[in-house]
Order: C-alpha cells, then structure tokens, then sequence
C-alpha cells in the first residue's frame, strides 16, 4: 500500500498527466494551474523519492534542514509545507537564485554554507524534524553523520545518494552498499529503493537517528 502524501502535497492533474505538487510560487517552469506546482521527479530527487511511494515520514510543518539546496528547485517544494526551512548550499551562482526562491517564501532561509562543515551553521539553525541531503561530493555518509546534531528526536533523513560524487568508476550498487554501511553507525535505515526512472545512479535513502 503506498504511504500517504504529507499534508501541502497532493497528486494533481496538469493537462491529463497526474502528478504530485504543492501550492507555491512556480520557480523552474514547471507546470501550473495557478492554484498548485507540479513538483517535477525529474528534477528533484525527493519528489522522485515521493512519487515512487516511498515512505519518507514527511508531515506538514515540521522544521527542515536541506542540504544541498543548489538554486532551490526542491526546497521551493518542501517550503510550500514545511515549517522553518533552513537551506544550505555552498555554490555562491546557485545561491543567488536561491535568494529570489526565498523572497516568495517566508519560511525559507538560505545559507551560503558548507554541509561538510555544520559547526559554520549550527548558531543559526535549530533542532529540526527533517534533514534532506542533496550533496554532490564524496563522503556523502559522511556528510549525513555530522549533520545528524541537528535532527529532534525520532527525526529523518531523506538521502539522495549520487554513486558517480563517490566513485565515478566504481559499480553504483558497490558504492551504495558501501554508503549504506557507513550511514549505519550513526542512523537507523528504514528504506532504500534507486530512483530509477527519474535519477539514473541515485539511491534514495530513509534513515533514523540511531539514540
């Protein structure tokens, strides 16, 4: 059975195509009817994630640190229904575009920051319910260990796991394993399912805090 969308996320129709969208300002072209925003899983892993079914535990309002947030195609998304929305990119190009995302969205706060380095945010951003990591490096398991301070209680991490930012020439399902393993010294894993067709050599992970 697949688990229900959160609260501000619905399938929707757009020219007899349905999808999953939010309402919000349109940000990247994407689809509209002037009351919701397709949320494209082509250009976004976490609605990839969503619209294979998985059960990512998202709920309205909940407070959310997004890692990776590049000119805010995906966050713009999880703004539309989250709480407090805390994105992080270290890019200054796509920074700047994320700044107009944000002018439309009073709950979204960019930082021009590494998600390497947490402790140059951790004076900003308060304990949150979701930590989504979108980061194009190596070390991605890494990465989700050091950001773990900030998640609250039986919070998530939702995990887009890019094989070719670890290994460009190792086998993805190798580099995912390996990953995977990492992530378990410091996280419940609850679901893993590659996000094919949407995002060729990715694997979208749901993990837990472990206490």
């Amino acid at each position: 059975m697949t688990p229900p969308l959160p609260d501000g996320v619905a399938r929707h129709d757009f020219d007899g195509t349905t999808g999953i969208a939010t309402r919000g300002h349109p940000e990247y072209g994407e689809a509209t009817d002037g009351e919701y925003r397709r949320w494209d899983p082509h250009r976004s892993k976490l609605g990839a994630m969503l619209a294979l079914g998985m059960d990512t535990g998202l709920e309205a309002g909940q407070p959310t640190l997004y890692l990776g947030a590049a000119a805010g195609t995906t966050v713009s998304h999880v703004a539309d229904f989250g709480g407090p929305t805390y994105a992080v990119e270290f890019a200054p190009r796509p920074a700047r575009d994320l700044l107009d995302v944000a002018g439309h969205r009073d709950n979204l706060f960019p930082l021009l920051k590494d998600a390497r380095k947490p402790g140059t945010y951790a004076h900003v951003v308060e304990p949150v319910d979701v930590v989504v990591q979108d980061v194009a490096t190596r070390g991605q398991a890494r990465v989700a260990a050091l950001n773990r301070q900030f998640l609250d209680g039986d919070g998530r991490l939702l995990a887009a796991v890019k094989a070719r930012s670890e290994d460009v020439t190792a086998d993805p399902e190798e580099v995912f394993e390996a990953v995977v393993a990492e992530l378990e010294a410091s996280y419940e894993v609850l679901d893993t399912e590659p996000l094919d067709p949407y995002h060729e050599d990715h694997l979208g992970v749901v993990a837990r805090p472990l206490e």
